[in-house]
């Protein structure tokens, strides 16, 4: 069946929107404006670094009383909280916010609240742990007013008040310490555990809506992990729906599996799984799967809808329907029934329904369907569910796309207006709402009015709130079309240039970020306090995985409980020492300041080197675009090329290079008129631009990610040598001499974002004493000994380990001992460990990693699975040591190293590759891993690596190519730049006619920084 392009045109965001609530119980609009008093999350401040989330009343509380827990960002744990008391006695309240065996005295609390009265400060420390509190009491009207938390932190505590005590949200920077690693995932996770399951899942549905579907997923987990019965079955199912919409469909898949039995038989929860599935495969793109999910027959129970009201509620679900009175419908006190439940749900069906037989091309279908869902929604509470306006918006925007099919532009547009106003009255601010102004700029955009379009996407860039997101993409693809068109205009480059930012980019980017944090403050003190918060955040993270594996065990397993409560102790010790950390961070006032990942075009021209040009490739669907831009020079033009059309590319460039066969690696005659015709599609443009130019800094997207850009042909004269010289049949087909290489005319660096290219080259500098430290040529795995003999792997069960001849083969150290002999010849300090020392065991151990700025691996890198099923963990591997040893340097141990390293070296295999999200999650990281450079390349950057020379493939001992690449590398002279001195060994190989071959010299990529000096 044909889908047409036409009708997949902005699908991701408002189909996953839609779906990912089934009745949401805490409506936006009371959520977002009026009183204070009526939320649940409050936000403190302006700036998005704090929030005040509800408690559960307590016994012995009274009517009026409300107790708020502050979370902020890069804290695992509530730093403070926020009470209103039904009475004006202060002293009662002092005492009720402050430990019996606290020591307190009068302190300075600086700028008093807003709205109260009689105001005292007090500064308390704890006897056993030092850590300081302030606290702060006073009283408005009849009612007083009382906040205590760690003094760090006495911004938040002082606008938190003043939003509670006016009863309204109080403009405010909140100065708080961050290191900037967790984002809004972490925030989020924190949030939802320092509050009840049930307000976690009213929470997660208000999130949700909005379209913050990272956010929801980690409010949903937390409830279903905490709750029982039907809600639980609920909030695991919209966790599920919420990992397809971030296109996490394997775990989404995993979710889905295990909320089935507890979802058969229930007439709701049978019904919100269908629809939540029907999403999953929408977001798959699986449109005629749609149709097949939503024909199946619901389970027997529920065909009956009448018999559904007479079902038995438990108490958690109960409580759930009972917050939807009032608030959540308009004018209506009475609570939502199970059949008018079923009833929205059914609507949704129809229109998911209509979703699909649009991508269908079957327009008239699609419309009856959307309509029949208007009608079933508006027949519940005669539409006054405000909880379920996101979905009447939705319909709009689908109507909308079918008038526009129609030809009937101004119909189109009247729906897409309708479908803003509803979301700005209820979400305002929200991604739903943006997703909607997009849809809203795309019509205009299609239909010649590209002014008014730039317009509205220039406001909604503007407003994203540098929130990139996935479905982004898709929304974005009319603008960057209109821009493109305006090719040579740098205003159009400027544009498109900063929406390009909004767009998901590999997880490497945010660890860039975090190193050049790390390393901002110029003060080892506050170096190391900054690296040990990072790992106490990935510690906290791994622990989390940990508990939520516990409390899966059966409660009859022996042992269960109590390992439960040893892990969740655990827990809360490292949350314990993490606050101890952040407060002592607050003293490094760099490290209060919120960095920008965002930049304008003019601020990345302005980090730009003189001859140095800088290449943005962005990949939209099927179009791809590319932003150039040097010193006084910018443009912004379409790529002559569709994502497929490169990704083709990429994969016979691949296949000609390397490629593995009954397990050996095969190299081809490398298809040079591909690489000829890829350069002209990607650089043509800039062609000119280019013979100014000796530094290269290239920002790959898509297919891109996994080739080295140096490997490209700049002109049509070498691929007309080649034909001419090989219809000789004498003539060597692997010879590529003289041939115009972009490699050969420049220097290359490859970036994973403006920011983060920003922040690696403005990063200091190593102050490591020592010079070069070379790791390699473990010892082959002794006979009788399998890599499961080690209790460290994590790895299920013996069918996902490596076989012993993975050990078999080492790489000879021959290279690292070439570059310790010329690195040593200027006297440097130089180690090199092999074998029976070249332990992961003895790696992990070391404590002078960070005294060497060079750290060369020459060994084997195991970037994917050992079986098909088994979930890639990136590793390098070593010798075996004692006690837990496997063998392998895995991706959270690297992650853990202690490195103060200017450049990182991995001569192995394909190092440049994805990371996974098991190994990312393994390793306490919460962001990126299915990204290629999101894998070994990332895990070393996070260990204080500021620039890394990978491999895209196997590196070759043939024709001593390897180890003739090291050591002109590193004869390179004192100065010269890493690009420039990789440059310059390359060239060597490309002028011999046995080594002319790309795959001989163009395997390395240097990701960072390559202006960073090899030899100081």
């Amino acid at each position: 069946m044909k889908i047409e392009r036409f009708s997949m045109r902005k699908l991701a965001l408002p189909l996953a929107s839609a779906m990912g609530l089934a009745i949401a119980t805490c409506p936006a609009a009371a959520q977002q404006g009026g009183s204070v008093g009526l939320r649940d999350s409050v936000p403190i401040g302006s700036n998005g670094l704090c929030e005040a989330q509800i408690q559960s009343p307590r016994a012995g509380e009274g009517l009026f009383d409300r107790r708020y827990l502050i979370i902020c960002r890069d804290a695992a744990a509530p730093v403070g909280m926020l009470q209103v008391l039904g009475s004006s006695d202060m002293d009662a309240a002092y005492a009720r916010v402050t430990s019996a065996d606290a020591q307190c005295r009068d302190g300075d609390i600086g700028e008093r609240p807003l709205g109260l009265s009689g105001t005292r400060g007090y500064l308390c420390s704890a006897p056993d742990t030092g850590i300081e509190r302030m606290v702060i009491v006073g009283s408005a009207g009849n009612r007083t007013y009382a906040a205590s938390g760690l003094a760090v932190y006495d911004d938040a505590l002082r606008i938190g008040l003043s939003t509670l005590a006016t009863d309204r949200l109080v403009d405010g920077t909140v100065d708080v310490p961050l290191t900037q690693a967790g984002g809004s995932q972490a925030f989020a996770r924190a949030q939802a555990e320092a509050i009840s399951a049930e307000i976690a899942l009213n929470e997660a549905y208000r999130r949700s809506n909005a379209g913050n579907f990272a956010e929801a997923a980690e409010f949903f987990t937390a409830s279903a992990s905490a709750l029982q019965g039907n809600s639980a079955t609920e909030a695991l199912l919209n966790a599920a729906l919420q990992q397809s919409n971030l296109g996490n469909f394997r775990e989404a898949g995993t979710l889905f599996l295990q909320a089935a039995p507890q979802a058969a038989n229930d007439p709701i929860l049978a019904r919100l799984a269908r629809n939540f599935q029907a999403v999953d495969a929408l977001n798959r793109g699986r449109a005629v799967e749609v149709i097949q999910i939503l024909d199946t027959p619901l389970p027997e129970l529920t065909e009956s809808l009448d018999a559904t009201l007479q079902l038995q509620i438990d108490n958690a679900l109960s409580e759930r329907l009972s917050a939807e009175q009032g608030n959540a419908i308009a004018g209506v006190a009475s609570n939502l029934s199970l059949l008018e439940r079923a009833q929205l749900l059914d609507g949704q069906s129809r229109y998911l329904r209509a979703s699909a037989l649009r991508q269908m091309g079957q327009i008239d279908a699609a419309q009856a369907a959307l309509l029949s869902a208007q009608s079933d929604i508006v027949a519940v509470r005669d539409g006054r569910v405000v909880s379920i306006l996101w979905l009447r918006a939705q319909i709009l925007a689908e109507l909308a796309e079918i008038e526009e099919r129609r030809g009937n532009l101004a119909g189109a547009e009247d729906l897409h207006l309708q479908a803003v106003n509803v979301l700005e009255s209820n979400y305002p601010g929200s991604p739903a709402l943006l997703s909607a102004r997009a849809q809203l700029a795309g019509l205009l955009a299609r239909t010649g009015r590209e002014d008014e379009a730039i317009s509205v996407y220039r406001q909604l860039v503007s407003n994203a709130d540098s929130k990139p997101a996935s479905s982004l993409r898709s929304q974005l693809a009319p603008y960057f079309e209109i821009l493109g068109k305006r090719a040579g205009n740098e205003q159009a480059a400027a544009d498109m240039f900063a929406a390009s930012q909004l767009l998901l980019r590999p997880g490497l980017a945010q660890t860039q970020a975090v190193l050049a944090r790390e390393l901002s403050a110029g003060s080892d003190e506050a170096s190391q306090l900054f690296r040990q918060a990072l790992n106490l955040n990935r510690a906290i993270e791994v622990m989390r995985g940990n508990v939520a594996q516990a409390a899966l065990v059966p409660e009859a397993t022996p042992g269960a409980a109590a390992d439960l409560a040893a892990k969740r102790e655990q827990l809360d010790q490292l949350r314990q020492l993490q606050l101890g950390v952040q407060q002592q961070l607050a003293a490094y006032p760099r490290y209060r300041v919120v960095s920008d990942d965002r930049m304008e075009l003019g601020d990345l021209q302005d980090v730009l080197h003189d001859g140095e040009a800088y290449l943005k490739l962005v990949m939209l669907g099927d179009d791809v675009y590319a932003i150039y831009a040097q010193k006084g020079v910018a443009t912004a033009y379409p790529v002559a090329a569709s994502a497929d059309d490169i990704g083709v590319m990429v994969d016979r460039l691949r296949d000609s290079i390397a490629i593995e066969e009954a397990g050996q690696t095969i190299t081809y005659p490398f298809e040079i008129a591909t690489a000829r015709d890829l350069y002209k599609a990607i650089f043509g443009p800039v062609d000119a631009n280019l013979a100014n130019v000796t530094e290269l800094v290239f920002e790959p997207d898509g297919a891109m990610l996994r080739l080295p850009a140096n490997l490209l042909v700049m002109d049509d004269a070498s691929v007309a040598t080649y034909a001419a010289r090989v219809e000789d049949p004498a003539a060597d087909p692997y010879d590529f001499r003289g041939t115009a290489w972009l490699g050969r005319a420049m220097q290359i660096t490859t970036a994973v974002s403006p920011s983060s290219f920003r922040d690696v080259r403005g990063a200091r500098a190593s102050d490591a004493t020592g010079e070069y430290l070379g790791l390699g040529q473990n010892l082959p795995l002794a006979e009788g000994l399998t890599q499961a003999s080690g209790t460290r792997s994590g790895i299920a069960g013996e069918r996902c380990t490596w076989s012993p001849l993975t050990w078999g083969n080492p790489i000879q150290a021959t290279e690292l001992r070439t570059a310790g002999s010329i690195l040593q010849e200027g006297g440097s300090g130089v180690s090199i460990l092999t074998e029976g020392e070249f332990t992961d065991t003895h790696l992990r151990a070391m404590t002078d990693l960070d005294e060497y700025r060079i750290i060369h691996f020459a060994t084997h890198g195991l970037v994917t699975s050992p079986e098909a099923d088994c979930p890639p963990r990136p590793a390098l591997l070593t010798s075996f040591g004692d006690g837990d040893s496997d063998g392998l340097l895995s991706f959270a141990e690297i992650f853990d190293l202690r490195l103060d390293a200017d450049l990182v070296i991995l001569s192995a295999c394909n190092t440049a590759s994805v990371g996974g999200l098991t190994a990312s999650r393994e390793a306490g990281v919460a962001t990126g891993g299915d990204f290629a450079l999101d894998g070994l390349v990332r895990a070393f950057v996070g260990a204080g690596g500021r620039t890394v020379v990978a491999s895209h493939w196997p590196v070759p001992d043939d024709y001593g190519a390897t180890g003739r690449l090291i050591s002109g590398f590193f004869h390179a002279n004192s100065g010269v730049s890493t690009t420039e001195a990789l440059r310059q060994s390359q060239l060597s190989l490309m002028d011999d006619a046995d080594t002319s071959h790309p795959f001989y010299w163009s395997a390395f990529a240097v990701v960072g920084d390559g202006s960073i000096p090899v030899r100081r």
